[in-house]
């Protein structure tokens, strides 16, 4: 009886318990794997591993684990204080209907937002067509030649516009930037905090009064501006033109479909937001920022660029051109630290316009500015003002009998939101989601009462647009097939899914990538992305109606500062760049506070991420690198002398933990030490964050400053290249400084300007990790990082006879990650990093990182979420490959001609009726037992990146070359 009430017991207190999941190597394959390590433990491997000094003494204190169901009802509790009203705000973002066609075979499909950034081109064509109809669709609606594959929002963009314009300026003595007073308040803001430490002067004001002079180098116009005026700006453009002076446009993506298009007008750049096309408003995001230009500009246009090449047998294959223009790589001399964009929300909006094609998109428009022309004569009848002369979808109302007070308060008893501009104004911007039911709720709110005098039909009868023939654009848009074949459900469907099958995903194999953890992304931790509590909040609606989002980031900066060590935590930044920056800028605006704003030396070690001078040079600060040593440390003689050296200026050292190497750094410590001693601040990149949960926090053993990557360690998925998140934790005198936001109250009381468009950056993808950390609780976080260490120093043992490891830590062990040397058998072989990347392909797996940090190197991370069974497949694919190349050194395989060297190998290559290898067409496409069970075929061969560069094309082709 007793035994029978303990068992009772026992299922009253039982709940599922979701690390073993998350995590791959059950018990008893976590034991076979310490064992072969020769520990006992996974205590004992991390006690070894990390430096005592910094290891925790305690665990974390976090609310004990849920298990999926449990905690999905408990974030439906937290979704539901949001209120979701309509929201007519405007101010760039807008409600859109998401085609559940698009929502489910995209969106929430892990075939598409487990991918990896596409620098792997052979196994990337599907994202890399995916994005290249979204250069093609930005191009064309823009009217100009070139387009990058997205960008982070609208505000940044607009950044990145400013910066190219300054780059390409006449004369060092042109330092100002005009900014129309009509452009969006966000993006003067985010402008103003990116132009400050760069010496760039904003100038804030009436374009139709502006006068060019020597001073100017750019100018942003929106279009149409924030009130909804339709300006013509071609005397602008053309008198900045004589001037040397670039115009950019930030343009409503939407608009264009009408409109004519910022090539039209003149415009040497377009930057917006393609969240109208079919993307959730999201509390802000992430949405597909755009950026177009014109050819002369394509060697600075910031991010990443797709373009069509050939592979070695002819065939058009898509990949990443001009991969410097991911301006990191370029270190110091970058004028971009962009390294990422917003892939998944590209794909998505790119098919949007797949699907609507150029007809539908322009009946969407149409409508748009319809009910907008209605909703104007309805006012206008009950004796409001209309201020907007000519208007696409905006309109500035000034109603003569109620103040616009009344009117808002009325409007949200109705669960609507106007926005408010004054006393007597108010503005408000339809969409497509608008009914006739709509209209006419809007139109009782003015009048006061639910009969208005007058139906829509009167109203259609009387009507008439503001907007003229020569508002409309006179160019073609969208005429290439691809978006005109796919209108239909069925068709679409088949479109996508043939684009995914040409993708290699999590859902294919794990993928090794040293310094960016492609960990599981659980279903239960990305449903809730999908959630209208969160995906249809508008980012400026009043806070009342988005209480579930304040507590959402009331949990997350609670845990994080918990996980991390630090005083308080920013969720802005959008990007682990921008989390970079504004960690940066936190820093430089604390030391001139403190009166130390001379100040302006950031140390960077040789090894860092190639983002970290790049963030360094835009938060205004002069780097000077620190040497390291033979194992990848950082010479902490060389830190110790540079930090003498600039002891007076000495602003900042960046440093990576565990390093960019792979290894916990024994003397972190004291490096932060020697900083501090010299009156600088210790910013930690957190991108290795992976390797510390649970186990230290850099809270604790002297960074000032960390930013942590949410779609690494904290399982935000990498969508193929973004959407990710960047949030800084800081320390408790950094605190006041936190990002701030001009329309929201956010950030420290001394905060710097926003780095990102939205308060709380990608916001609604925050429910990811809030998912994660709840299901996972503070012993199942420990778990997971020491799983994460366990077993990639499992690899590095395995792998070790047969590749050499590069670096080890104490007792010869790795942290999350391992480098293996290729440089000994390129010299004996000729075979190289790129041939084995290229061959792992054929045994189904995506490639380490390759030549980053060390060239000629392979840098690889299992992460916790893979098994022993998947990490014995890979290793036994890399041991494969060796003794393929062994074949090459005694002579047993063709030195030019080899299994290597051709990789990958297509279906086509294979059907052929020839065969000319001298090795056989099973050795090429079914080389391990695996591969004859269950087959990923790379669709086409390698890829001539030189040939792309030097013959850019970075729109879509005529369809029959696909075929060829």
């Amino acid at each position: 009886m007793v035994e029978n009430n303990q068992s009772l017991l026992s299922v009253l207190n039982s709940r599922e318990d979701f690390s073993t999941r998350h995590i791959g190597p059950d018990a008893d394959e976590t034991g076979t794997l310490l064992s072969s390590l020769g520990f006992a433990s996974l205590n004992e491997l991390a006690d070894r591993a990390l430096p005592k000094a910094i290891r925790m003494r305690k665990g974390l204190e976090l609310p004990k684990p849920l298990g999926e169901h449990e905690a999905m009802n408990e974030l439906r509790g937290i979704a539901a204080q949001n209120e979701v009203y309509r929201s007519y705000i405007g101010l760039g973002y807008a409600a859109a209907v998401v085609p559940p066609a698009i929502q489910r075979n995209i969106l929430e499909n892990p075939g598409w937002y487990t991918q990896y950034t596409p620098y792997q081109a052979e196994i990337s064509q599907g994202r890399l067509e995916a994005l290249l109809n979204f250069q093609t669709m930005v191009a064309d609606l823009t009217g100009l030649e070139i387009a990058n594959a997205s960008l982070l929002d609208e505000g940044t963009a607009a950044s990145e516009a400013m910066t190219l314009s300054y780059s390409s300026r006449s004369s060092e003595d042109a330092k100002v930037f005009f900014v129309s007073e009509k452009c969006l308040p966000q993006t003067i803001a985010v402008l103003q905090s990116r132009a400050e430490p760069l010496g760039i002067e904003i100038v804030v004001g009436d374009h139709r009064t502006l006068k060019i002079d020597g001073g100017l180098f750019g100018i942003l116009l929106q279009y149409p501006a924030v009130d909804g005026v339709v300006f013509d700006y071609t005397a602008t453009i053309a008198a900045a033109k004589k001037h040397g002076v670039m115009v950019t446009l930030a343009a409503d993506i939407l608009s264009l479909c009408l409109l004519r298009s910022p090539g039209e007008l003149g415009a040497d750049i377009a930057v917006g937001n393609t969240q109208r096309f079919g993307i959730p408003v999201g509390f802000g995001g992430p949405h597909a920022a755009y950026f177009a230009t014109r050819d002369e500009h394509k060697r600075k246009i910031p991010g990443r660029i797709v373009g069509v090449s050939k592979d070695r047998h002819g065939r058009n294959a898509i990949r990443l051109a001009l991969q410097t223009r991911e301006q990191h790589i370029r270190r110091e001399k970058a004028t971009s630290n962009i390294c990422t964009a917003q892939v998944l929300l590209a794909v998505m909006t790119s098919m949007y316009a797949v699907y609507h094609g150029p007809k539908g998109l322009r009946r969407i428009a149409q409508r748009v500015h319809g009910n907008t022309v209605l909703l104007a004569q309805g006012l206008r009848k009950l004796g409001c003002q209309i201020d907007t002369d000519k208007f696409f979808d905006t309109l500035t109302i000034r109603p003569q009998m109620r103040t616009s007070e009344e009117i808002v308060r009325s409007a949200a008893l109705k669960r609507i939101n106007f926005r408010k501009i004054d006393a007597k104004t108010i503005a408000l911007t339809l969409d497509e989601t608008v009914t006739r039911k709509d209209l006419e709720e809007i139109l009782a709110v003015f009048a006061g009462r639910d009969e208005v005098g007058f139906t829509l039909e009167d109203l259609a009868r009387e009507a008439k647009s503001p907007l003229a023939g020569e508002d409309f654009r006179k160019s073609a848009w969208l005429n290439h097939p691809v978006f005109n074949s796919y209108h239909s459900e069925s068709e679409l469907m088949r479109y996508i899914k043939r684009l995914e099958a040409k993708d290699l995903s999590l859902t294919t194999a794990m993928i090794p990538l040293g310094s960016c953890t492609m960990k599981l992304n659980a279903a239960a931790e990305l449903m809730p992305v999908s959630w209208a509590q969160f995906g249809s909040i508008h980012p400026f609606a009043p806070s009342e109606q988005a209480r579930g989002y304040a507590r959402m980031f009331r949990d997350l900066e609670t845990w994080l500062s918990e996980i991390t060590g630090f005083a308080a935590v920013s969720l802005q930044p959008n990007s682990g760049s921008q989390g970079e920056y504004a960690g940066l800028l936190v820093i430089r605006k604390y030391l001139r506070s403190s009166g130390q704003s001379h100040r302006d030396v950031c140390l960077i070690p040789q090894s860092a991420h190639g983002t970290n001078p790049a963030s360094a040079v835009m938060a205004g600060m002069r780097v000077v690198v620190v040497a390291c040593d033979k194992n990848g440390n950082v010479d902490v003689d060389d830190l110790s002398r540079k930090a003498a050296e600039h002891s007076r200026d000495l602003a900042a050292l960046m440093v990576t933990y565990p390093s960019t190497h792979g290894v916990f750094e024994e003397r972190i410590m004291e490096i932060c030490e020697i900083v501090h001693k010299h009156g600088g601040q210790v910013y930690m990149d957190g991108a290795n964050m992976n390797a510390q949960v649970g186990l230290c926090r850099p809270g604790d053993f002297g960074p000032d400053v960390c930013h942590l990557n949410l779609h690494k360690t904290f399982c935000i998925p990498h969508g193929g290249g973004g959407p990710g998140m960047g949030p800084i934790g800081v320390r408790a005198h950094l605190a006041p400084y936190l990002p701030g936001h001009p329309l929201v109250k956010t950030g420290g009381k001394e905060g710097i300007g926003p780095v990102s468009a939205a308060p709380w950056g990608s916001a609604s993808i925050l429910p990811i990790s809030w998912m994660y950390i709840r299901m996972m609780g503070p012993d199942g976080l420990t778990r997971a990082t020491q799983t994460a260490i366990l077993n990639a120093n499992y690899i590095a043992r395995r792998l070790d006879a047969h590749f050499p490891i590069l670096y080890r830590g104490n007792d010869g062990l790795v942290a999350h990650e391992c480098i293996v040397d290729i440089r000994d058998i390129k010299v004996r072989t000729g075979v190289d990093v790129e041939d084995i990347a290229k061959r792992l392909m054929d045994y189904g797996f995506h490639a380490p990182t390759i030549s980053f940090p060390v060239a000629g190197t392979m840098m690889i991370e299992p992460t916790e979420s893979e098994s022993k069974a998947e990490l014995d497949r890979f290793c036994d694919a890399m041991i494969s490959i060796r003794n393929e190349i062994r074949d090459i050194e005694s002579g047993k395989s063709d030195a030019r001609d080899n299994p290597l060297k051709n990789a990958p190998h297509t279906v086509e290559l294979l059907a052929g009726e020839t065969w000319e290898r001298p090795y056989s067409r099973e050795q090429a496409v079914f080389p391990s037992p695996w591969t004859k069970t269950h087959k990923y075929w790379p669709p086409v061969a390698r890829v001539d990146n030189a040939l792309g560069d030097r013959n850019l094309i970075c729109s879509c082709p005529p369809m029959d070359e696909y075929q060829r």
